[in-house]
């Protein structure tokens, strides 16, 4: 299999891999994207290191052989998460899901993560304050 497949496949779950709306600028589109571009589309100017040694900067190249089976089996991890593979293997049982201490903790936590990104200022400054002083 050539690189271009593998870069095809890494593309592919690119464009299937969902948004985080929690933390938008931490995009891990964007570090596999970064990966792409300089492991197997560029692999003639290979990374280099920045190496300080008694005040003396120097660039060390570092060597990272193509394998193809390693990035095999890292695409085939990726597709795993998106297609919810150890979701299905897996299952969490509902005593799990809805614990005798508090059994709407995770549908309240799943609403909460829901909210989060729309929220304005005010109103997550309200949700914390509301964290800090518990009227139940």
């Amino acid at each position: 299999m050539a690189k271009s497949i593998i870069c095809k496949h890494y593309q592919r779950i690119l464009s299937q891999w969902p948004v985080d709306l929690l933390r938008p600028e931490v995009s891990f589109q964007k570090t596999i994207q970064r990966r792409i571009d300089t492991q197997l589309k560029h692999p003639t100017t290979p990374p280099q290191d920045n190496v300080v040694s008694n005040q003396t900067q120097a660039s060390v190249q570092i060597s990272r052989p193509f394998n193809e089976q390693s990035e095999l089996e890292q695409v085939n991890v990726l597709y795993s998460f998106l297609e919810n593979r150890y979701t299905k293997i897996y299952p969490l049982s509902e005593r799990t899901m809805k614990p005798a201490s508090n059994p709407k903790y995770y549908d309240d936590l799943l609403k909460e993560l829901n909210e989060a990104p729309t929220r304005s200022w005010f109103q997550s400054m309200v949700s914390r304050w509301k964290g800090f002083l518990r009227f139940s």
